[in-house]
């Protein structure tokens, strides 16, 4: 298996430090609003390289934290009159609403920067003892000129960027890119005891602390939005290292941008979305697997026309799975057709092959596709094949998109007594010839939501689910 590694900018091969063990780290949400679909892009695609892990064997042991004490946490709190804790709770309750809805498997670790204050002081004490950080009025800064190599996952030029930071610069600081560790409290602010006086941790080191704490001082992956590349990955690298003096992470994995029809999503151009306002329109399984449409490091457009694309394909899946199962149950015949099977098993490979080159979900998602086809080429379509067949492809099928975390609805097949009725009057007129009545129903049908399939095994009522 091969990962771009930001590090080093090139594919590499993935190779754990424990054989069967992977540790990642994800950097989760500040939680004083619900998330938006930018943020909605890492969490899916990198739940979706665990999921691939753990398919392929590996125990994966998955760290995603929340910032719970921030300046826009501060801020919102004060707006709405309420404590920071009492708005963190409520947001990481609408988060797990969310991401359970898109999918998102829940982290093995879900630490909140809060709940982890002394494992955060303990490494700002031990980079002040080795000379890395420094502390002015309460403040503690991180000495940027003491790490050798400071800028290697950017690849920024220190010296241009000390010369674009200079305006507006805390001239406390012994250099421009030196950044916060602690944070002295200010009026009206939560704060916590500290050698340095009451305060708060800055956003960076909230990571590192954690990541170490229940991962350890070297992990497998870390990963995130392009945006956290400079400077909130680059500083817990910084931090991190100094600290331990060991490598912090050895994968560090980054999403592309998310644009709105073709432009940057901004506030100011009110093309802001949550995914909480997106779901309003769609299915929370239709942005997921909008997201995997695209390769994670490509840059992915968002439009109303692209998502009900990926409704449309979505629903040919299901319709395929919904069709297997209707066979299944309907099948008389116990048969197995190896030549069959033995031509649809071969796309399993195809599938992994591209999850192995770089989470390539984009040819994943082909793979899949040319499996449906072959599905309803081979088996859909003829009411000859058995029932051990229709089942292995049914199993395969469920396999491959378990792994992308779609096509998780159950087939509802269940009818109340009206739709049952109109059915059996909708036969009853076929067979009196009478088929102008017979597309009423059908028509009526398609109103309450259910699509009748005439089939060799007979007439099969599919719900409409996204």
């Amino acid at each position: 298996m091969k990962l771009y590694n930001t590090l080093t900018k090139s594919k590499e091969e993935f190779i754990p430090l424990k054989p069967g063990e992977v540790t990642m780290y994800s950097c989760g949400p500040t939680v004083y609003n619900y998330f938006h679909i930018g943020n909605a892009r890492p969490f899916i695609v990198f739940d979706v390289l665990r999921r691939f892990l753990e398919y392929r064997g590996y125990k994966v042991k998955f760290v995603q934290n929340f910032t719970d004490i921030d300046d826009k946490m501060i801020k919102r709190a004060n707006e709405e009159g309420k404590t920071v804790p009492e708005v963190a709770d409520r947001f990481i309750q609408e988060y797990f609403i969310d991401a359970r809805g898109l999918g998102i498997k829940d982290a093995t670790v879900a630490p909140k920067a809060t709940d982890n204050m002394d494992a955060i002081i303990d490494m700002i004490k031990t980079l002040i003892d080795k000379g890395y950080a420094y502390e002015v009025d309460g403040d503690v800064y991180f000495k940027t000129s003491k790490f050798e190599e400071y800028g290697k996952l950017s690849g920024y030029n220190i010296e241009e960027l000390e010369a674009g930071a200079r305006i507006g610069v805390d001239e406390r600081k012994e250099n421009v890119m030196d950044f916060v560790l602690w944070k002295s409290q200010k009026p009206g602010e939560p704060a916590w005891e500290s050698p340095w006086g009451k305060g708060r941790p800055g956003w960076h080191i909230e990571c590192s602390a954690m990541a170490n704490r229940f991962l350890g001082e070297t992990i497998d992956i870390h990963s995130g939005g392009q945006d956290l590349i400079f400077p909130h990955h680059e500083n817990e690298i910084a931090q991190s290292e100094a600290c331990n003096d060991k490598t912090f992470a050895r994968y560090w994995l980054h999403n592309g941008f998310i644009n709105i029809n073709n432009e940057k999503m901004s506030k100011s151009k009110g093309n802001f979305f949550t995914v909480r306002d997106i779901v309003e329109h769609y299915d929370y399984e239709v942005v997921r697997f909008f997201m995997l449409s695209a390769h994670y490091r490509s840059p992915i457009n968002f439009s109303d026309k692209l998502l009900e694309q990926a409704k449309s394909a979505l629903s040919r899946i299901y319709e395929c799975r919904n069709n297997l199962e209707f066979l299944l149950s309907n099948s008389e015949q116990d048969t197995f057709e190896e030549h069959i099977y033995e031509e649809i098993d071969l796309y399993r490979e195809k599938f992994i092959k591209a999850m192995e080159d770089d989470i390539n979900t984009a040819d994943a998602l082909a793979v899949v596709f040319d499996l449906v086809r072959d599905i309803n080429t081979k088996i859909n379509t003829t009411s000859k094949v058995g029932k051990k067949t229709i089942s292995k492809a049914l199993v395969l099928l469920k396999e491959l998109t378990g792994v992308l975390g779609i096509m998780t609805k159950e087939n509802d097949d269940t009818l109340d007594e009206t739709v049952e009725a109109l059915i059996e009057e909708r036969q009853k007129a076929r067979a009196e010839r009478d088929f102008k009545r017979a597309d009423e129903i059908r028509d009526k049908l398609k109103e309450m939501g259910i699509e009748l399939q005439d089939t060799p095994q007979g007439v099969k009522a599919v719900k409409v689910q996204l």
